[in-house]
Parts: structure tokens; C-alpha cells; sequence
């Protein structure tokens, strides 16, 4: 008899099963079994579903009427259009942030050239309004200000908007604090008292939704008739980078959007962002979600990292290509400063755990340095959470306040947490995944401490376990093109909606050799067939693989390599099984 571990330690969480469901999807689209299987597991529970599924399209977006206070702030700059009234768009300076400032003065340009835009300095400024940002606004003549992707938490600083003559539209996606802005409309379908059917949507996703919403107003108060009818389909490629580079749930309205936007990408409608691929390498090519995650946003988030914001907003809106060729360059250059930072403070935050850090004995991980630059420690933390499985909290100190950046692992909300320490915060907001926060420096270690005792509470004496979400059993010799070229109307992938894994049993590794930086490739052999195989960055497991049989979890593509295509397995786990005598 044997028993089952897997490398690295993980769980592994098979589906329900729901045969018939999986049969009646399997016959009415005509897709394998395996394929309608992954279906149900993203939740799909009749064939309408399936349909909106396998076929995202814009009609299946919710009514942006639906979401409190949207008439009321769509009324709101429609009059301040017919008064000429000045519009400043305050943003973030992310990704999400500066797309939604993007669509936003791209629409509005087209009835106005009475409207500006505004993004702090993260570094003199710091997240979302603030007095000095204010009084410059109020300086321009403008009257009305509308946040985007900011602002549901800046009670204080809406007042003082107020206070100067000047009316706020908050446009938001992040958690509700307790105490909610008097701005004069709220747009964040987290509130508890909004009717909007889905919860999950980005900076960029509910300005889009604005967009639609006050299309529709203008079209009934007849702006159209003197002005050309927007067609907001062309800022899909904006709204998916946004989406995307927030992490947000690639269900429902944001895989519409998303998958939308990433053919426009594909397709160079934009270029700003054609210039920006070409500086990341992929000209030409065909842009998927990982491709627009790991290359395109990054250069986009470091102008607002270590660079200005401002160059990314220009680049976003030029039409001219020279321009935007000369702006991607610096981007790139702000990217690579960026790159440089976080590999020198990963570095410090690794020798101090190398040295004296009691790893084993902490389960959110809290560490501060006055060396930081804050613009990069987001970041960072998300490497620490793959890498050690648990929340992290990164803080940048600067004469006595810290900023920090945290990012949590799925099954911890950060935000939540955050909640329970506000008496030793100067301010703080987020989502689930990730959160800011302001604290005093003496207050840090008290801070450590409390997340710890939180933690505790809500897992006992358990850990953070990785968890491997198995889709379907898929033996290698099943392993098709047809069934390759159906997974790929799963895409776009991310957050709720990952790669599809399947699992083999009883597969043997025939040789392996660690190549590139840390990656193990292998080739394998199951039901008689032998693949090649990637195992990233698991490297250092070679040596526990030899001479051994076990399960193995993987996703299936293609791999192309000198003119050819062949099969590949993007290994994520294997569970080997080990004789014993009992």
C-alpha cells in the first residue's frame, strides 16, 4: 500500500461532478466532455449560461442604471455640459486609474474642451484627494470633480470639495468604509443598497459603465444631433488593461470587456498601446490576458511607480505614433528603474529572513524600511505571498509614517483585516486581494502583532495551504489539438477564471534538466505516450523526481519551436507516490 505527497506541499481540490449537466452542455455546443466539465466548474449551471459563456458579447452587459446614484451624477455632468461648466477627472495612478481617466476624457472631449484630469504623485501626494490637489482644481475654475477609482474613502477631503464650491461624482470600486462621502453621487456597486447584479468590476469597469449610462441621457437630451455618436466599443482595449492589471474576477461583465479588449489590443487600434507593445517585444503578435499582465501593464503601472502618471495618460490618448513611440520609450525606461527597486528591496527582505526572521512561527508577514521606495513595494509583496503562501505587508517609512502596500492569497481577506486594526491606522482602503494603508512608525510592531492574532482567529491552528483546483482527468494519450483549440474558448484568463488543470495518473519522468532561471523541463510518459513538459521555476525539485511514478496536474499548449508545434504541459503539481511498508 502507498500513500500520496506532492511537491511543493499542496492540496489537491477535485470538482463536483454533475454528469448530466456535463452531458446536456457536451451535446447542445458540441464540445468534449472534459471541456463541459470545466464549464460547470466555473459555475455554469444551464445552457444559457454555457451561451453567454462561449460566447461573450456586450448585450449580456448589466443596465448601468441599475447602480445607485448612477442617473443622478450622468444628470449632474450633463448639466455641466450645457453650462460649460470646467470637469476635472481625478485619478489613481495605476493602471485601473489612469484607464479610467483615459476613457473618460476621450469621451468627454468629444462634446467639450472644457475638462482637465488630475493624478497625485504617489510619492509627495499619496493616494486619492487631498487638500493641496483640491485648491489647485478649484484654481482652474473647475466646478465639477469626479473621481475615478478613488475616492469612497476620502470623507474628509470630499468636504472640503464641497466647502470650496465644488460638487464630487465618486466613481469607485473599492470596499465601503463604515463612514461613506456626502459626495454628490456614490457610483460603487459595493454598496449594500445597490441593485447592480455584479459586484466585482474595476475603476475602469464602472466608468465604462458611466460612459454607457450617460450616453444614453445625452442621446435622449439630444447632444447627438450636434456632436458624432461615441461608439464606447473602442475603449474595450483601455477597459480590459485596467481590469486586468487590477486583478479583478474574470467573470461576467469583466471577460466580456476583457476578451473584447484584448482583440483590439491584437488588432493595434490604439497607438499608444501599439507603441507600447512594440517596446515590450510583441509587435505583431497576438495579445492574451498573461501577455497584457506581465508586459504591457507593468510599464503602464511604473510611470505611476517611479515615473510620472502623466506620460502613460499621454500615451494613452495620442494619436500620433511618433509621439507615442517616443512616451513608450520612457515608460520603458521608468520599467526597467522599477525592475531594479524591487529586486533590490526583495533582496533585503530575504537576507533579513535568511538571518533572524521566525518564518515558521508568523502567518502575515509585516516588515518595514526607511530604504524603500513606496512606489515599488506593492510589488514586491506579491512576490512574497507566491513565494510563502501567506499575506504581506510591505511599509515604506518617511520622517516617522509609514505607507505600506499589502496583498493577500484568496482565502484571507486583507481588507477585513485592516478593518480590525483601524484604531492603530491613519487611514486605509482596498479589496480583498490588496490594501494601502498610513500608519505611525511607533505603531508597527503593535500593527505585526494584531494581523497575527487576526490570522489566528480565523484559521485556529491551521496554515495557508496551497491549494491545486483540478478541472479534469485527462489521460495523456486524450491529449488532442481539437481538445486544445476548444480550451482556448475559455480564455481570457485570471482571477476566478484560471487555466483549465487536468491530471494524468501514473506518469513516469524520463529525464529532466533545469533550464532558463530555475525551470525544470521534463519529459514524461503516461497511457504511452511521452510529452515534453515545464515545470516553472521548480528547478530545485530535479532531484526528487528520478526513478519515480506519480500524479501529475498540468495545463495543456502549444508550443512552437522553429517553425513546429507540438504539445506541451505547463506542470503545476505532481503527487508521487511512495512504497511503504505498513
Amino acid at each position: 500500500m502507498g500513500k500520496k505527497s506532492s511537491l511543493p506541499v499542496t492540496r489537491w481540490v477535485f470538482p463536483y461532478e454533475n454528469r448530466t449537466l456535463v452531458e446536456e452542455i457536451s451535446k447542445e455546443f458540441g464540445i468534449l466532455p472534459e471541456i463541459a466539465q470545466i464549464l460547470v466548474n466555473r459555475g455554469i449551471r444551464d445552457t444559457d449560461a454555457a451561451k453567454r459563456y462561449l460566447s461573450p458579447s456586450l448585450r449580456d452587459l448589466h443596465s448601468p442604471f441599475l447602480m445607485k446614484d448612477m442617473g443622478k451624477g450622468a444628470r449632474r455632468v450633463i448639466r455641466a455640459l450645457h453650462n460649460n461648466e470646467k470637469i476635472t477627472i481625478f485619478g489613481d495612478y495605476d493602471a485601473d486609474g489612469i484607464t479610467a481617466t483615459v476613457i473618460l476624457l476621450k469621451f468627454l472631449h468629444n462634446v467639450t474642451s472644457n475638462v482637465d484630469y488630475y493624478i497625485p504623485d504617489r510619492i509627495e501626494e499619496g493616494y486619492g484627494l487631498n487638500k493641496k490637489a483640491i485648491d489647485r482644481i478649484k484654481y482652474t475654475g473647475t466646478s465639477l470633480i469626479i473621481t475615478v477609482d478613488c475616492g469612497i474613502s476620502d470623507t474628509e477631503n470630499v468636504e472640503y470639495a464641497k466647502s470650496k464650491g465644488m460638487d464630487v461624482i465618486i466613481l469607485d470600486h473599492h470596499e465601503i468604509p463604515p463612514k461613506v462621502p456626502k459626495a454628490l453621487a456614490v457610483i460603487n456597486p459595493n454598496q449594500r443598497d445597490c441593485s447592480f447584479a455584479f459586484r466585482y468590476l474595476t475603476g475602469v469597469g464602472v466608468a465604462f459603465n458611466f460612459l454607457i449610462a450617460l450616453r444614453a441621457l445625452m442621446r435622449q437630451e439630444g447632444f447627438w444631433g450636434r456632436f458624432t455618436y461615441p461608439n464606447l466599443k473602442e475603449y474595450l482595449d483601455l477597459v480590459a488593461l485596467g481590469t486586468l492589471g487590477d486583478i479583478a474576477p474574470l467573470i461576467d461583465e469583466n471577460r466580456i470587456m476583457t476578451k473584447i479588449g484584448l482583440d483590439l489590443i491584437t488588432e493595434d487600434s490604439r497607438v499608444g498601446i501599439k507603441a507600447l507593445k512594440e517596446v515590450s517585444g510583441l509587435a505583431n503578435q497576438v495579445i492574451d490576458a498573461n501577455k497584457a499582465t506581465f508586459c504591457l501593464i507593468p510599464r503602464i503601472n511604473a510611470a505611476g511607480r517611479v515615473g510620472s502618471p502623466q506620460d502613460a495618460v499621454r500615451l494613452l490618448l495620442t494619436e500620433d505614433l511618433e509621439e507615442a513611440r517616443e512616451i513608450a520609450r520612457r515608460l520603458e525606461t521608468y520599467n526597467r528603474k522599477r525592475q531594479t527597486l524591487e529586486r533590490a528591496i526583495l533582496q533585503d527582505i530575504l537576507k533579513e529572513i535568511e538571518q533572524d526572521f521566525d518564518l515558521e512561527g508568523r502567518r502575515f508577514l509585516v516588515f518595514s524600511s526607511k530604504n524603500w521606495h513606496p512606489g515599488v513595494i506593492g510589488v514586491v509583496a506579491s512576490r512574497l505571498v507566491d513565494r510563502y503562501r501567506r499575506p504581506v505587508m510591505l511599509i515604506s517609512l518617511q520622517d516617522g509614517i509609514g505607507r505600506g502596500s499589502g496583498r493577500s492569497v484568496n482565502d484571507f481577506n486583507i481588507y477585513e483585516s485592516l478593518r480590525e486594526c483601524d484604531h492603530l491606522l491613519l487611514s486605509y482602503g482596498g479589496h480583498q486581494l490588496a490594501a494601502g494603508i498610513c500608519i505611525r512608525e511607533e505603531d508597527i510592531e503593535n500593527f505585526s502583532r494584531t494581523l497575527e492574532e487576526i490570522v489566528g482567529k480565523r484559521l485556529g491552528e491551521g496554515n495557508f495551504i496551497r491549494c491545486t483546483h483540478i478541472d479534469a482527468h485527462c489521460e495523456l494519450s486524450n491529449l488532442s489539438h481539437e481538445l486544445l483549440s476548444q480550451v482556448a474558448l475559455l480564455a481570457p484568463y485570471g482571477n476566478q477564471n484560471p487555466e483549465p488543470v487536468f491530471y494524468s495518473r501514473n506518469v513516469s519522468v524520463l529525464f529532466s534538466s533545469v533550464v532558463g532561471n530555475n525551470h525544470l523541463r521534463m519529459r514524461v510518459v503516461g497511457s504511452g505516450i511521452t510529452c515534453n513538459s515545464i515545470w516553472y521555476s521548480m528547478g530545485h525539485l530535479a532531484g526528487y523526481i528520478k526513478n519515480v511514478s506519480s500524479d501529475i496536474a498540468f495545463t495543456p499548449q502549444i508550443n512552437f519551436w522553429n517553425g513546429m508545434s507540438e504539445i506541451q504541459l505547463k506542470m503545476l503539481d505532481m503527487a508521487i507516490q511512495e512504497n511503504i511498508s505498513l
